[in-house]
C-alpha cells in the first residue's frame, strides 16, 4: 500500500476517520485489480497516471515491460505503442493548421492532395476528421502491415477503392482518415508530417519521449534518440496459452491514426495541457472536442477525438486505442478536472471493464 499512500496522502488526510477507511479498503481493491491483470496474466504491463487539477493524483506501474528480462514497468519511462491516441495528437496538429489559416476544414482533400485519386463525391478535410468522409477501413491483414511505406507511398493501399458511403451521410472509424490528413498537413506545411508535429505539439508541451517509429529509409529517424530504445517496452499478444511477442509491425505511414509511442506520464502531460486549455483557444479546440451529428443522432465523436459519456452520465474527451502489441485509455473529464492514462504492452487484452471500475473509483473519491 506503501505507493498508494504516496500519491493519496493529501487525499486521505482531509476526510474523517470512517471515510478515510472507507478510501483505503477501496484503495486496496483497486491495487488488487491492477495486480489481478498481471497475476491472471491478461496483461504483461501497465501504466497508470491519474492528475486532479493539474497535480499528480496517482500514478504506478504494474507487470514488466519485458517479461524475458523481468523489467519492470515505470509509468515514466517506459515507452508503449499509444495506438488510437495517435489520432489525439494529429488532431491537434490539425487543429494548429486551422488557427494559422494553413488548412480549412471544409476545404475538399483534393486542395491539399490532389494527386489522390478522384471519388464519385468529394469530401473535406473536416468529413475525414470526423469519420464521415465514406474511407474504407482495414482489410485483411492491413491492420498489422510490415512494409516501410512513407505517408505518400501507403496510398496505394486503398487509392483504387470507392468510397463506402455518400460522405456526410454516415459514420465509420478507420485509419485511413488519418493518413490522408496527415499527407494533408505535410503538403500545407512543406515539412514531413512526423516534423511538425514534434514542432507545433510535443516540443511545446515537453513530451520528450513521444516518438516515432523507425521509418521510411528516406526520413530522419524521428524521435530516436540514443538511450530511448532502452525504455522502449516489448510488445506482446495474449492467446489461451499466454503472451507471445507481436508480429512485427511498421506503423510509420499511420503515425497520425495510431503510429505514436509514448509514456504514460506525455499522455497524461498532453490531457493537462488540453484541460487546461493552454492549447488552443476555445474557438479552435470546441470544433474538435464537438461530438458529430449524423442522421440526427450523436456519432459521439468529435474531430480526431472520442467525446462521450461514461456509465454514471459525465462528460469526458480523449481515446481508446488497440494496435498490434498496445493497447491506451487517455480520458479528460472536465467537469471532474481529472486526466488519466493507462498504456498497456499487449494487443487488445480485454480489461477495459476492470479499467473502468478503476477510474470510476477515481473519480467518485477525488473530491
Amino acid at each position: 500500500m506503501k505507493p498508494i499512500l504516496k500519491y493519496l496522502r493529501n487525499l486521505v488526510i482531509s476526510k474523517k476517520d470512517e471515510e478515510k477507511k472507507w478510501i483505503l479498503q477501496g484503495l486496496a481493491k483497486v491495487d488488487d485489480l491492477l495486480n489481478g491483470l498481471i497475476e491472471e496474466k491478461k496483461v504483461p504491463g501497465l501504466a497508470i497516471i491519474a492528475l486532479k487539477k493539474g497535480e499528480l493524483f496517482f500514478q504506478k506501474g504494474y507487470g514488466f515491460s519485458d517479461l524475458e528480462k523481468k523489467v519492470k514497468v515505470d509509468p515514466e519511462k517506459t515507452i508503449f505503442r499509444i495506438a488510437s491516441i495517435s489520432k489525439n495528437i494529429a488532431a491537434t496538429a490539425l487543429a494548429h493548421m486551422v488557427k494559422d489559416g494553413m488548412i480549412d476544414l471544409d476545404t475538399s482533400l483534393y486542395e491539399y492532395v490532389p494527386y489522390f485519386p478522384r471519388k464519385k463525391f468529394d469530401f473535406t478535410i473536416r468529413q475525414l476528421a470526423s469519420h464521415t468522409a465514406g474511407i474504407r477501413g482495414y482489410q485483411g491483414t492491413e491492420y498489422a502491415l510490415n512494409k516501410r511505406y512513407s505517408i505518400k507511398e501507403s496510398l496505394e493501399i486503398f487509392r483504387n477503392d470507392e468510397l463506402i458511403f455518400e460522405p456526410g451521410t454516415n459514420y465509420h472509424y478507420n485509419s485511413f482518415d488519418w493518413v490522408l490528413i496527415s499527407l494533408a498537413i505535410q503538403e500545407a506545411s512543406g515539412v514531413p508530417f512526423e516534423e511538425y508535429v514534434r514542432q507545433k505539439v510535443l516540443q511545446p508541451l515537453g513530451m520528450k519521449s513521444t516518438l516515432a517509429p523507425i521509418c521510411h529509409p528516406e526520413y530522419p529517424p524521428a524521435g530516436w534518440v540514443g538511450s530511448r530504445r532502452d525504455f522502449v517496452a516489448k510488445f506482446y499478444s495474449r492467446n489461451r496459452l499466454g503472451f507471445r511477442k507481436a508480429m512485427p509491425v511498421n506503423n510509420f505511414y499511420k503515425l497520425a491514426s495510431g503510429g505514436y509511442l509514448s509514456t504514460s506520464i506525455d499522455i497524461a502531460k498532453f490531457g493537462q495541457a488540453h484541460l487546461s486549455k493552454s492549447v488552443l483557444k476555445e474557438e479552435i479546440s470546441s470544433q474538435f472536442l464537438t461530438s458529430g451529428i449524423v442522421d440526427g443522432k450523436p456519432t459521439y465523436y468529435g474531430l480526431g477525438w472520442q467525446v462521450s459519456e461514461d456509465k454514471k452520465g459525465r462528460f469526458f474527451y480523449g481515446h481508446v486505442g488497440n494496435s498490434v502489441g498496445g493497447y491506451s485509455n487517455l480520458f479528460i473529464y472536465p467537469k471532474e478536472q481529472m486526466v488519466f492514462s493507462i498504456l498497456v504492452n499487449c494487443t487488445n487484452p480485454k480489461v477495459q471493464d476492470v479499467l473502468d471500475e478503476v477510474l470510476d473509483f477515481f473519480i467518485d473519491n477525488s473530491q
